[in-house]
């Protein structure tokens, strides 16, 4: 398999900044919208914005965790048992604005998901969605409030988002597969 980096440390550091200014732009109070990262990468991803914020106007604004995998649409049709992580979101969504962080967009479904999941725990007065990569194939009327980058690309590729936390870097790569791989 080929891969190409198309984000280095550097960008992905850029785009965290211009993250954590998009997401104060619309808000006088800084600790108005919560962040809530989807596991797994989204976490750490919003974990670094939600730092960013801090660092820039001393306020700390909510953080959650979430995970989805007991709201996707396949899980049930999935053979092997899925791997469930935590979802911790401790402060009331009731009628707060909510940012939800994700490493890639693709089909729609996660999001969709995702969105699901908010609803469970409470009725925020809106959701937006932040996600590193827009790769396109959208299966589901969704799209991205604030984007890293969109990357065009085939439904044999495949983007990988890497965070220091996890894979020891900050990058985001295209592996490249062929149709038949």
């Amino acid at each position: 398999m080929e891969q190409a980096k198309i984000m280095t440390e550097e960008d992905v550091k850029r785009t965290y900044l211009r993250f954590a200014y998009q997401f104060l732009e619309p808000y006088e109070d800084p600790s108005h919208p919560a962040i809530i990262g989807m596991q797994t990468r989204g976490v750490y991803m919003g974990r670094r914005i939600m730092q960013i914020i801090k660092n820039e106007t001393d306020v700390k604004p909510d953080f959650g965790v979430l995970d989805v995998t007991f709201y996707r649409d396949d899980f049930r049709s999935k053979l092997k048992m899925p791997e469930v992580k935590v979802t911790e979101i401790p402060f009331d969504l009731y009628n707060r604005d909510v940012i939800l962080v994700d490493d890639v967009l693709y089909t729609g479904r996660t999001v969709r998901s995702a969105m699901d999941a908010l609803m469970a725990y409470g009725r925020p007065r809106s959701i937006r969605f932040c996600c590193m990569i827009d790769r396109g194939h959208r299966e589901l009327p969704v799209s991205a409030d604030y984007v890293g980058l969109t990357v065009p690309t085939h439904e044999y590729e495949e983007v990988r988002v890497k965070v220091k936390e996890l894979d020891g870097e900050d990058a985001v790569f295209v592996v490249k597969g062929g149709p038949d791989e």
